[in-house]
């Protein structure tokens, strides 16, 4: 089955987790990275899930999963240690065309949690479709080793530069070009930064800036 690859904005939709043990812990906290608003569903859980719910940034049910606990979801995990409750989770969830993920059970899975390389606000995230979660960490750890630490403060600055770019170069092949150039050199947040300065020298060139402004 073919997957299509998507980063999702879920601040503030509803989101129900099925479970608070430890399969469930890193599904709750991808969630909440993203700002979603979880509700958990389990009759206990980890400590990190208590204090979660202590802090405030989740909303617990301390009970049993019970039909009609998903309305109004956006998104749904089901993450307990029972196959059977994870499958009448994705079953509800299938009949109110709620997506859902029941963990390690690729064939109630609508959608994958994938492995995540994170620089700030580059994510790089790899799925083998449910078949070798192991590679896909494997895989994770191998580019995590390799990608600089400070990748994310670079991607920071370079989305700056871009702003600067667009605001003064119109839509067009020159700008796409110069954009791509770009991404290819250093970038700093002084304003003598070299990208910078070619990025204003290059709006110069092309009559976009006065031949005197900085």
């Amino acid at each position: 089955m073919s997957l299509f690859p998507i980063f999702l904005k879920l601040a503030a939709r509803p989101c129900v987790v099925v479970g608070a043990g430890n399969i469930a812990e890193s599904k709750i906290e991808s969630l909440l990275t993203a700002e979603a608003s979880v509700m958990v569903i389990a009759p206990d859980g980890l400590d990190r899930v208590h204090r979660w719910a202590e802090a405030g940034e989740i909303v617990w049910l301390r009970r049993e999963y019970a039909q009609g606990d998903l309305a109004g979801a956006f998104l749904a995990v089901a993450a307990t240690n029972t196959p059977a409750v994870n499958r009448a989770v994705y079953a509800d969830a299938n009949a109110a065309d709620i997506l859902c993920n029941a963990v390690d059970d690729p064939p109630f899975c609508d959608y994958y949690f994938p492995s995540v390389v994170r620089r700030g606000e580059l994510q790089i995230a790899i799925s083998t479709a449910g078949e070798s979660p192991a590679l896909a960490q494997r895989l994770r750890k191998e580019i995590n080793a390799q990608l600089p630490l400070d990748t994310g403060e670079w991607l920071m600055e370079l989305g700056r530069l871009r702003r600067e770019v667009t605001a003064v170069e119109p839509i067009g092949e020159e700008r796409k070009l110069l954009l791509h150039e770009l991404a290819h050199r250093e970038v700093c947040g002084f304003a003598e930064c070299p990208s910078r300065m070619r990025a204003r020298q290059h709006a110069r060139e092309q009559g976009w800036l006065p031949k005197g402004s900085v």
